[in-house]
C-alpha cells in the first residue's frame, strides 16, 4: 500500500510525542526533524516539505498547543490537519453540467493507465450515483486502445462510441456528444490518446478536443508509482492544457506516496480520485482527511463502513442476526461471510482502517495469509450438507474425506472445526450479555 513506509516513520515519531504532559520547542524541532526526512524518503517535492514543514512548526509551538493539557496530542492534531491540507482539506466532488451530458476527458501519458481508469470511473458513477455514462474511444493512435474500452464496455454493459482509427479524435469527441444527448446519457467519458512523453503535437490534439468538447472535467491519470516524475507530468499537463483534477492509478502498490503528497500542493488542482486494485470496482473517491488519518495511524472508519455497506447484504445481515441470537449459525453461514469480507478487499488494508489498531502490540508486524482463509473455505465446499449444520457428527473418516477434497490436512479440519465451536461459543455469550442488558432497559447500537 502506498504511504506504509511514510507511515511508519511518521507514527513512530509521533508515538514519542503523543503522551506527553509538556511540550518544549526543542521538542517540536526534533520531531519535525524526523518528520522531513520522512516526507523526503516518501519522494515528497522537497518545496512541499519545506512549506509543510514551517506551518507545522510554526503552530505546534503556539500559545494554543504549548498551554493546553495535552500538548502531545495538539501536535498529532496539527500534523494531521496540514497533512490533510496538503492533499487538499476536503474531497472534491465532480463538476455536472447544467445541461446533460456532463463531459469528462480524460487525459495522461502512456502506461498510466487511463482506459481502464475511463472504465473504473463509468462504473463508479453508475453504482455510486446512478448515472448512465457513454464511453469514448477516441485514441486512434494505439491499435488495442480501442478494442480494450469496447472490451470494457462489454464487461460493464455499458455503451462504447467509437468511429475507429481513420477518423480525428475531435470529430469522434463531437459525434459522440451527439448521440449521448439523442440517448438521454448522463455523461460522455472521452478516453484520448496518450504519448510516452509530453509533444506538441498530442498538446494541440488535446486542446482542439477541449475547445470543441467544452468539457466539464479535464481528468490528469498519473501513475503514483512514478513518484516526481508524475508530479512533472502533472504540472505540464496544467499548464498548456488546465486540469481540473487528479486521478492517481496504482495508490495500492508498492509506492512511497510522495506524489499524492505533491501534486495538489504544485498544481493546486485537486486529486479526485485514487486507483487502489486491478479489478474494475478499485477506484475510490479521493478523501484527504480520510488518508491523513490512516497515513497517521488513526484509523478510517467512513471508508470501513462505506466498503461494508457496498458488499453487504442488507437482508442477509438481518438472517444472519436472527441466526445468532437463536443459536442456528452454521458453517454454510460462515462461509457465505467470509465470502462478504473477502469483497471489501485485502484484510491487512482492512485491519489498518480499525483506529488504533496500529498502537495493538503485534498488529504493524500481522499479516493475515489470504491462502488460509482459501483453505478455510475449500474445507467447508468439502463437506456435506449435513456436515456443514452439524459439525459435530463429522467424524475421524469424514474428516480424512474433507481434507483429501480440499486439498488440506486433517489437523487444519480440526483446527477450523474447534475455531467455530468458541465462535459459536463466543456468539452464545454475546447474546446472553444482550438479553440481560435489555431486561435492565440498557439499549445496545446495532442490535
Amino acid at each position: 500500500m502506498a504511504f506504509e513506509g511514510l507511515a511508519d516513520r511518521l507514527q513512530g515519531t509521533l508515538q514519542k510525542i503523543r503522551g506527553k504532559g509538556k511540550v518544549s520547542e526543542s521538542d517540536v524541532k526534533e520531531m519535525m526533524r524526523e518528520v522531513r526526512l520522512a516526507l523526503l524518503e516518501a519522494d515528497v517535492n522537497f518545496k512541499v516539505v519545506k512549506d509543510f514543514i514551517k506551518k507545522v512548526s510554526e503552530r505546534a509551538v503556539g500559545q494554543e498547543v504549548m498551554k493546553s493539557l495535552t500538548p502531545g496530542q495538539q501536535v498529532i492534531k496539527v500534523v494531521q490537519e496540514e497533512l490533510t491540507n496538503l492533499m487538499g482539506g476536503e474531497q472534491s466532488q465532480i463538476a455536472v453540467a447544467k445541461r446533460p451530458p456532463t463531459v469528462i476527458m480524460m487525459v495522461g501519458l502512456q502506461g498510466a493507465g487511463k482506459t481502464t481508469t475511463t472504465g473504473k470511473l463509468a462504473n463508479l458513477l453508475r453504482k455510486k450515483y446512478n448515472r448512465n455514462p457513454l464511453l469514448v474511444a477516441a485514441d486512434i493512435y494505439r491499435p488495442a486502445a480501442i478494442k480494450q474500452l469496447e472490451t470494457l464496455g462489454k464487461q460493464l454493459s455499458m455503451p462504447v462510441f467509437s468511429l475507429g482509427d481513420q477518423v480525428s479524435p475531435v470529430k469522434i469527441a463531437e459525434e459522440a456528444i451527439k448521440k449521448a444527448k439523442e440517448d438521454h446519457l448522463d455523461y460522455v467519458i472521452i478516453d484520448t490518446a496518450g504519448r510516452l512523453h509530453i509533444d506538441e503535437k498530442l498538446m494541440d490534439e488535446l486542446k482542439e478536443i477541449k475547445a470543441l468538447a467544452n468539457p466539464d472535467e479535464i481528468f490528469l491519470v498519473v501513475d503514483a508509482m512514478t513518484g516526481q516524475d508524475a508530479v512533472n507530468v502533472a504540472q505540464s499537463f496544467n499548464e498548456q492544457l488546465g486540469i481540473t483534477g487528479v486521478v492517481l492509478t496504482k495508490l495500492d502498490g508498492d509506492t512511497r506516496g510522495g506524489a499524492a503528497l505533491s501534486i495538489r500542493a504544485v498544481t493546486e488542482k485537486p486529486i479526485k480520485f485514487a486507483g487502489m486494485g486491478e479489478k474494475l470496482d478499485a477506484l475510490e473517491p479521493f478523501h484527504p482527511e480520510r488518508m491523513a488519518s490512516r497515513i497517521l495511524g488513526m484509523g478510517d472508519v467512513l471508508s470501513l463502513i462505506e466498503k461494508a455497506q457496498a458488499t453487504v447484504d442488507e437482508e442477509k445481515a438481518k438472517e444472519l442476526e436472527k441466526k445468532m441470537r437463536d443459536m442456528s449459525f452454521t458453517l454454510d453461514d460462515f462461509l457465505e461471510q467470509l465470502g462478504q469480507v473477502r469483497k471489501m478487499g485485502p484484510i491487512n488494508e482492512l485491519i489498518k482502517m480499525i483506529p488504533g489498531a496500529n498502537r495493538i502490540k503485534g498488529m504493524d508486524n500481522l499479516q493475515v495469509d489470504e491462502k488460509q482463509i482459501t483453505h478455510v473455505e475449500a474445507i467447508i465446499q468439502s463437506m456435506t450438507k449435513a456436515e456443514k449444520v452439524q459439525p459435530e457428527i463429522i467424524n475421524a473418516g469424514r474428516k480424512k474425506r474433507i481434507a483429501k477434497g480440499s486439498g488440506t490436512s486433517v489437523q487444519e479440519v480440526n483446527r477450523l472445526l474447534k475455531q467455530f465451536e468458541e465462535m459459536k461459543k463466543m456468539m452464545k455469550q454475546m447474546t446472553n450479555f444482550q438479553q440481560k442488558g435489555k431486561k435492565r432497559g440498557f439499549k445496545f447500537p446495532f442490535m
